[in-house]
């Protein structure tokens, strides 16, 4: 606490002021400022100021002598001290009343006092307390930059924070997720993760602050269960915003008081240290994650000509190779939608998105842990690239198993998220990873095109498909299933009416008229007349098993083709 009225008044000179109204108060108001005013006041009085006034101006008008109290209230003033003997003989009871009602100390002055005597005394006092407070603060900063040399870690600097705060300190990273916490952290953290992956925390949106203190106008203050929750971000000198700091308070506490210059002070000096050990730990980390996903890219594109070779960049790196691996590919569909629906900024959608893949990864991560199961994770080209370890008894079972935990725990984090899955196979030797992936990506492809987003596809289950591919891929086949399809393609475009779906639904129910019609929910005499249209359109017969059969392998080719 900083310099209080009761400092002032027990300064010698002051031995004859007489507190009328504010007396209870006297021990709590703190003075940042001394000076002299009179009529009028408009700004020039500021917060927390020790206000000294002959009154001139209002002599016997007590009604102008209210309204100049009432403006001394309205400026937050700690204090009004009125000299009384020439312009006021005596503060008006109405004057007295008004300060009682707005907690105003209000003190009566001999004539005699000097004003300049009296601001001078203070102002002596006023700057011990400033030094001492600027020595405390230094020392702060001193210890803060020691933990930092001494590569301490985030949690013992939470925890020297709330030893200087007296409350209880939350560092994240930039998309909220906790990095450490300092003891008596309340029980909502453990609800802090919702609130990240909802965007309540960290808060993006600034918020006006009447403070010019560019330090006040950084932090946002955000109210969740009973807490007043005060965010700070950490920049870096490159600009960046690696994390946040956050200090808890019950949301009663008033931040005019709590926001000392002190507790300032050390808040900032707390953001730079936090903003060092990121710097730190981001260069280290970001090393080790580019390390990760180019190992994974060289293994999947078929780059190391040897196991050897791949065997010991993968010991660096930290994986062992010599277990047997799937390829899983996992597409997440709608981010982009998700992000729109929800209004937020077009330019943090990149930061928004880098943080659902933080979150996905830590369930793949979870799962495989869970599993105790080893796993190889990066994602590239909008697509998630997953090698998890399974038992070569029953591969199935295995990857089934860890889909399964995945989606469950995705299904609670982030319920709306949806993710396409396609399944490699296990190939053995150092190539085995190249074509594992290139047949997750296969089975994913198929996924995508035959089951629609959402669904999984293991690689092992599409052979039909894959035939089917490579007919479409073939030039002279292509151009067989291209005449049979166009007519019936054309035929939608102008009219409306999509006879591929009629024909394939007819096939479906091999042949059976009446399970057709029932099922595209038509009349049956309108199902006759579009089968007659198909007949018509593509020059086959729908009652010769040949003509059927190019048809049905016409659509079906033409559908994953496209």
């Amino acid at each position: 606490m900083g310099l209080l009225v009761n400092d002032i008044l027990q300064l010698e000179i002051m031995k004859d002021a007489i507190v009328v109204a504010g007396e209870h108060l006297v021990q709590e108001k703190e003075v940042q400022w001394v000076s002299a005013m009179e009529m009028p006041v408009e700004s020039f009085v500021r917060k927390n100021e020790f206000v000294l006034t002959t009154a001139i101006g209002c002599g016997q008008n007590v009604k102008e002598f209210e309204k100049f109290v009432q403006d001394v209230i309205n400026s937050e003033a700690s204090a009004l001290a009125v000299a009384l003997g020439r312009h006021i003989f005596e503060i008006p009871n109405e004057v007295i009343e008004i300060a009682h009602q707005n907690q105003l100390i209000l003190i009566e002055l001999p004539w005699e006092l000097r004003f300049s005597d009296i601001i001078e005394e203070a102002m002596l006092q006023l700057n011990d307390v400033n030094y001492k407070e600027s020595r405390r603060s230094e020392k702060v900063q001193q210890e803060l930059l020691n933990l930092i040399l001494t590569e301490t870690g985030l949690t013992c600097i939470s925890n020297y924070l709330y030893g200087c705060i007296e409350y209880p300190i939350v560092i994240t990273d930039q998309i909220g997720t906790i990095q450490a916490q300092s003891k008596d952290a309340p029980n909502f953290l453990e609800h802090w993760r919702g609130y990240a992956v909802k965007g309540v925390l960290p808060q993006r949106k600034p918020t006006l602050k009447s403070s010019h203190d560019p330090m006040i106008q950084k932090i946002q203050s955000i109210y969740i269960e009973e807490n007043c929750i005060l965010q700070l971000p950490v920049i870096q000198v490159s600009g960046n915003t690696p994390g946040y700091l956050f200090v808890i308070l019950p949301s009663e506490v008033l931040l005019d008081q709590f926001l000392t210059p002190y507790i300032v002070n050390v808040l900032e000096h707390a953001v730079t240290t936090v903003a060092l050990w990121f710097s730190r730990k981001n260069a280290v980390e970001e090393a080790k994650s580019i390390l990760h996903d180019s190992f994974v890219k060289e293994l999947t594109s078929g780059e190391f000509t040897s196991w050897d070779s791949a065997n010991s960049k993968a010991e660096i790196v930290g994986y062992n190779l010599n277990l047997p691996y799937i390829c899983l590919i996992g597409a997440p569909e709608n981010l982009k939608k998700l992000f729109q629906k929800n209004n937020w900024d077009e330019m943090a959608y990149q930061q928004w998105v880098e943080s659902m893949i933080h979150y996905i990864k830590e369930e793949i991560y979870y799962a495989a842990q869970s599993l105790n199961k080893e796993v190889m994770i990066t994602y590239q080209q909008d697509k998630l690239i997953v090698m998890i370890e399974i038992s070569l008894e029953n591969k199935k079972e295995s990857v089934t198993n860890f889909l399964d935990l995945v989606e469950r725990r995705l299904r609670s984090l982030l319920p709306k998220v949806v993710i396409s899955w396609g399944i490699g196979n296990y190939n053995e030797g150092v190539l085995g990873f190249k074509e594992s992936y290139q047949n997750a990506l296969t089975a994913l492809n198929i996924c995508r095109a035959k089951k629609g987003i959402g669904n999984r596809v293991m690689y092992e289950n599409t052979r039909i498909d894959r035939i089917l591919l490579n007919l479409f891929q073939n030039q002279e086949m292509k151009e067989i299933i291209t005449a049979t399809i166009e007519p019936l393609v054309e035929y939608n475009k102008q009219r409306n009416l999509d006879l591929i779906d009629t024909i394939s639904t007819y096939n479906h129910y091999q042949g059976n008229v009446s399970k057709t019609a029932k099922a595209l929910f038509l009349h049956r005499q309108s199902l006759l007349y579009r089968l007659r249209k198909i007949e018509e359109l593509t020059g086959l017969s729908l009652v010769d098993p040949d003509d059927l059969f190019l048809l049905d392998l016409s659509i079906k080719t033409w559908k994953m083709g496209q």
